[in-house]
């Protein structure tokens, strides 16, 4: 069974965001990038599936620019057996990446889609259940466990008040939450590796795809600062602020 692996690369997660000045976006000049955290749950889930004999082959998939080439030797160091950039310099909306997503599919033939449930620099949340519209798959999204049976997945996933499992028929896309499983560290080894293993490059304009922008961003800003918090003496005091000023009683 082949499982293709989505993985996107953002502004890593320790980076301290910066807005630019005309507030077009985030300015990215000089900023360190890695794998979505999600998406490298995704790529940990797809090894371990392989590990365990569910899986023969494991493909990394990204989409962007040159340097996601990057992002894909380290999915390739952390398992994965080979890996496909579609290349493009445009920007890339959840609409468009699960188009470009259906087209490689559909060369690939995996029987399971892993990614993850969302990436951190938009947290669209959109791209995994697109894709799987596009598809006509079966979908299992937040998935904290994934369970392959006899031409089968058992999802697991977080709702609202508890734990909700899922029966889909293969094939099926499955979206990562954060409680699926913690991701390895890649080893130099395994990093010396992904130096050689396959990474083909598609253009994108190649797929035949309409990647044309649905959304305009009016402006980027930072939230709010906080205000200093205070302390009262007693909660008498505090029931009178809570009436009073923050006025939630």
């Amino acid at each position: 069974m082949k499982v293709l692996c989505a993985v996107k690369r953002v502004v890593d997660y320790n980076v301290k965001i910066r807005v630019k000045a005309d507030q077009s976006g985030v300015d990215t000049a000089n900023v360190k990038f890695s794998m979505n955290p999600f998406d490298e749950i995704a790529v940990e889930e797809a090894v371990r599936l392989k590990e365990a004999g569910k899986a023969t082959e494991v493909v990394a998939v990204s989409l962007g620019s040159a340097q996601s080439q990057e992002t894909l030797r380290t999915a390739l160091a952390l398992g994965a057996d080979r890996a496909i950039l579609v290349e493009s310099d445009a920007e890339l909306q959840p609409l468009a990446v699960a188009k470009l997503l259906k087209a490689v599919i559909e060369k690939e033939q995996p029987q399971v889609v892993i990614l993850g449930k969302q990436a951190i620099d938009d947290d669209s949340n959109q791209t995994g259940q697109m894709l799987a519209a596009l598809l006509g798959w079966s979908q299992g999204t937040f998935a904290s466990k994934v369970a392959i049976g006899d031409g089968t997945v058992t999802v697991t996933r977080e709702i609202d008040g508890g734990l909700e499992t899922v029966d889909l028929t293969l094939p099926a896309v499955v979206t990562a939450d954060l409680r699926l499983n913690e991701p390895r560290y890649a080893s130099l080894p395994n990093i010396m590796k992904a130096k050689k293993k396959p990474l083909d490059t598609v253009k994108a304009e190649s797929l035949g795809v309409d990647i044309a922008p649905r959304l305009k961003t009016l402006k980027v800003a930072e939230p709010p600062s906080r205000k200093a918090g205070i302390k009262v003496p007693d909660v008498a005091a505090l029931v009178e602020k809570l009436k009073t000023e923050a006025k939630v009683i």
